[in-house]
């Protein structure tokens, strides 16, 4: 079993120390010891610490990540959960295509002002309405 101090997760991971102790606070990782005042894990921290990525990538909060880890270290990927995240993930894409189309539209709209611009305005009543918004859509909660 290979053991990494916590110097060379770092260096390997990329994910800063702080992180490091602040993942193990939240039960995302472990170590498994200590040499001298340093945390050493296991090799296969590494390969965890790639799923939290791709999981706070996704847009998963991190007690969603927790709740994908048995307590065994074994990864538990609920499916509704991911296709609810993929639906939630489609409806942000959605929302930001519409925003890109509409900025690049207002960019080159020949209209005298943009507040003459049928487009432009579309976008305003989109925003006021709440379709488009500046806050990230709501997590969906398990259960």
């Amino acid at each position: 079993m290979a053991r990494l101090d916590i110097a060379e997760v770092v260096a390997q991971a990329g994910v800063p120390a702080s992180t490091l102790r602040y993942y193990e606070e939240k039960g995302l990782i472990k170590s498994i010891g200590r040499s001298g005042l340093r945390r050493v894990f296991d090799a296969t921290v590494l390969e965890r610490l790639t799923l939290i990525a791709l999981g706070r990538a996704a847009g998963f909060a991190l007690d969603e990540i927790a709740a994908m880890f048995e307590t065994n270290g074994k990864v538990n990927l609920d499916r509704k959960v991911l296709l609810s995240k993929a639906d939630e993930l489609d409806l942000t894409i959605r929302k930001l295509s519409a925003m890109r189309d509409g900025l690049r539209h207002a960019a080159k709209c020949a209209a005298p002002s943009h507040m003459e611009c049928p487009t432009f305005k579309k976008i305003l009543r989109a925003t006021a309405s709440g379709i488009i918004s500046a806050h990230t859509p709501t997590r969906v909660r398990k259960k």
